[in-house]
């Protein structure tokens, strides 16, 4: 397992709850960081999960609010900035694929306004909220920016049309926000693969089959796999403006 000192240390993990988030989480408290759970304040599971990571030991926050909507993302990043007393590293994790499952690329007329509107909300306009309202506190401790994109984002298909560009603009916009605040505050992001997560379990057996087959290392990524990379990513001090493809070597 990949490990870093990070005490004193103080982290916002988006989408916290669960998947990619959740295992971010506890592997950036494991390494001594405190942590801001970000969840949507609505999230039934919340109140089990933040009692799980506080009896492993782990120093965590809750973090509740929608980084989709205009106004309410801001909110919940200044309240966890306050909780935690300043901010070292944000991740941008909270996604979407509006979806249970993948949506056929020549099924146009299932992309109306609406689903494109919630998946962009939440993949690319959320981040960069989340990114804008963090900035003051992360150029004060010259911290980092970690954006969890996707191989849908480069030259992978993904679980929808909209779910690609979404994810292809947050690549994009990881390279401009690390000009942007730059030297300051390092910005990357990871592209995972398909990942064995709560997202993909009622996908189609014989999808994920098929992405197996196309996969050098032969199996899925794991959650905990990504939060390593995001690891790697939020502390290495010359590592900015790059996407980190983790997916098994994908064909």
């Amino acid at each position: 397992m990949l490990k870093a000192d990070l005490s004193g240390k103080r982290a916002l993990v988006t989408g916290g709850i669960s998947g990619i988030g959740r295992a971010t989480v506890e592997l950036l408290a494991r390494c001594g960081a405190r942590v801001a759970v970000n969840h949507l304040a609505d999230d039934p599971r919340a109140a089990d999960v933040l009692g799980e990571l506080s009896g492993q030991g782990f120093d965590v926050v809750a973090a509740p609010g929608s980084v989709a909507l205009a106004g309410e993302a801001e909110r919940m990043v200044v309240a966890a900035v306050d909780q935690l007393g300043g901010l070292d590293i944000l991740i941008n994790n909270a996604g979407t694929p509006a979806a249970a499952v993948p949506v056929d690329f020549a099924d146009l007329d299932r992309m109306d306004e609406a689903f494109w509107q919630t998946i962009l909300a939440t993949n690319l306009i959320g981040p960069f909220r989340c990114a804008h309202a963090a900035a003051p506190a992360l150029k004060a401790a010259r911290g980092a920016i970690v954006n969890t994109a996707s191989v849908a984002g480069l030259d992978q298909a993904g679980s929808s049309i909209a779910y690609g560009a979404s994810k292809a603009g947050l690549i994009n916009l990881t390279k401009s926000l690390a000009r942007a605040l730059a030297p300051d505050v390092r910005v990357n992001a990871v592209a995972p693969g398909l990942v064995d997560s709560p997202w993909t379990k009622d996908w189609p057996e014989d999808r994920k089959a098929r992405t197996r087959a196309i996969t050098l290392l032969d199996r899925l990524v794991q959650p905990a796999e990504i939060a390593e990379a995001i690891l790697f990513l939020a502390v290495h001090p010359m590592v900015t403006g790059q996407v980190l493809v983790v997916d098994g070597g994908r064909r």
